[in-house]
């Protein structure tokens, strides 16, 4: 896959973290690697925005931010209020299509969910993943309440005729409860695809060679890592395999 779409079940789910971590396993072997913001919100100037935040954690990439808002809000909203033009999705296709056309692989992180608009006539991130006819991964939250948002997302790629690769996990608690391994074993149902990793909680905090060093164990093969099923209890000790939970 040349290009990459990754989404979230909503705001402050891991989608960066998880740019990053599907970054560095592809840096890690050998293949170039751009990571594109259509559109950064509620970051000021000179701040690191999600682009560069993935770019520290992950290695040497081309990062690429189409726009940038003050406001923490979606996107189309910023725009109006920062009286700024909005971001469009042709405008992001064409933009990950000659990145493309340079690189190995180009990942397109969203802001928020997969239906937030990037301008006031209803431009989305699925828009941007049908112009270029891209894969999608879906990150979602551990805990109670991810299941409804997954699906609910899942059924949007599918109406839309978009290809959904899968589901990672963005942020795994230290003490997950019961909710959170019971997701592990109903998300890829509720979603009708595999899940494709597990975040550990706070590796966004990690010195950069330490999380370039445990990207592959957080992601299965399809991301190019080496997660086969295992999550961490609260000491970070395996305790074995999703499956093992039906």
């Amino acid at each position: 896959m040349a290009v990459l779409v990754i989404t979230g079940t909503g705001t402050e789910v891991g989608k960066t973290v998880t740019t990053a971590a599907v970054a560095a396993v592809a840096v890690a072997a050998g293949r170039s690697v751009a990571v594109l913001k259509p559109a950064q919100t509620g970051v000021g100037p000179g701040e690191r925005g999600d682009a560069e935040e993935a770019a520290r954690l992950s290695g040497a990439l081309t990062t690429v931010e189409l726009a940038r808002y003050p406001e923490p809000l979606a996107p189309a909203t910023a725009a109006r209020r920062a009286g700024m033009p909005p971001v469009r999705p042709p405008e992001v296709a064409r933009v990950a299509a000659e990145l493309a056309t340079a690189h190995d692989l180009v990942l397109v992180e969203g802001a928020g969910g997969l239906l937030v608009r990037f301008d006031e006539e209803g431009g989305t991130l699925a828009d941007v993943a049908r112009l270029l006819g891209a894969p999608v991964v879906v990150v979602a939250a551990a805990g109670l309440g991810t299941l409804n948002a997954t699906e609910l997302t899942a059924r949007e790629l599918r109406v839309q005729g978009l290809e959904l690769v899968g589901v990672v996990i963005g942020s795994w608690p230290q003490e997950a409860d019961l909710a959170a391994r019971c997701n592990l074993v109903d998300l890829p149902v509720v979603a009708g695809a595999p899940l494709l990793g597990v975040l550990p909680a706070g590796v966004g905090a990690l010195a950069p060679a330490d999380f370039r060093a445990g990207a592959p164990g957080w992601l299965a093969a399809r991301l190019g890592g080496s997660w086969e099923g295992a999550v961490p209890d609260g000491a970070g000790l395996d305790v074995g395999a999703y499956g093992a939970l039906r």
